[in-house]
């Protein structure tokens, strides 16, 4: 993984350089540069696109009367949390039943009663039951989220140490945003514009450089100027799905 994005790095730090025209000129940009503008280009995205997460799915062990719980880094928000509760435990000693909905709605169906379809009215009897039952004895977990010290505060005291299901959207890695067809392209784009505006800033400090014909004229604020027209560009395109994303829903009303 490691090699992994190091590989990608290098590539968007080639593609930038050429950009700039290296390989004919002296590009005045050390490593930090590329590095400080790749980090922009990550941040930005990461702050203004849907596209830099993923749903996921995490296990949370309780501990007895606590309530707070510090999760990794890369989580972003906590949407739900879900807790076992009747019909979801298949025995072993974790309490629970072994009533299995499936398998009831079959037998009803195919052994039982063949001439209806009594199968589907037995699931959705028995899945009414479970909710009914979550909502009076503490399936459904209120809670509070901290984005940033990564807290995740319970409302209610755990009385047992069991796990809890946690659904969640946490950060792409780095590796897989530089792998994303859509993402990729504008991470590079955005990286070169930050990195030509560096590079304007630099040459923008003297008007003229000493040469055989009397000097000659710098490019700095010429540099700065189409930096900051396609950062600007670059941060409309994120608006429009241009990067990737979920894209927006209908609003009614």
């Amino acid at each position: 993984m490691a090699t992994n994005i190091k590989t990608k790095k290098q590539e968007v730090f080639k593609y930038v350089e050429l950009n700039l025209g290296g390989g004919m000129i002296d590009v005045e940009l050390d490593p930090d540069h590329y590095e400080t503008a790749l980090g922009a280009a990550l941040a930005k995205f990461r702050q203004r696109s849907d596209n830099s997460v993923e749903e996921s799915y995490m296990f949370l062990p309780t501990v007895i009367d606590q309530n707070d719980y510090t999760l990794p880094t890369e989580v972003v928000e906590v949407r739900k949390l879900f807790r076992r509760s009747i019909g979801s435990r298949t025995g072993g000693g974790d309490g629970g039943t072994l009533f299995e909905p499936f398998n009831l709605a079959y037998t009803n169906t195919y052994l039982l009663a063949s001439s209806n379809m009594g199968g589907l009215a037995t699931y959705n009897a028995f899945a009414g039951y479970q909710e009914l039952v979550g909502r009076m004895f503490g399936s459904f977990i209120e809670f509070k989220w901290n984005t940033v010290s990564k807290k995740l505060t319970l409302l209610q005291r755990p009385r047992a140490e069991e796990d809890i299901l946690l659904y969640v959207y946490n950060y792409r890695p780095d590796f897989e945003l530089l792998d994303d067809y859509l993402a990729s392209q504008w991470i590079k784009d955005y990286t070169l514009a930050k990195c030509k505006f560096m590079l304007g800033e630099a040459r923008s400090k003297f008007a003229t450089i000493a040469g055989p014909q009397g000097g000659s004229a710098l490019n700095g604020d010429a540099l700065k100027a189409e930096a900051t027209a396609e950062i600007e560009k670059l941060e409309s395109d994120v608006s429009t799905q241009v990067g990737g994303g979920v894209g927006y829903g209908f609003t009614i009303g």
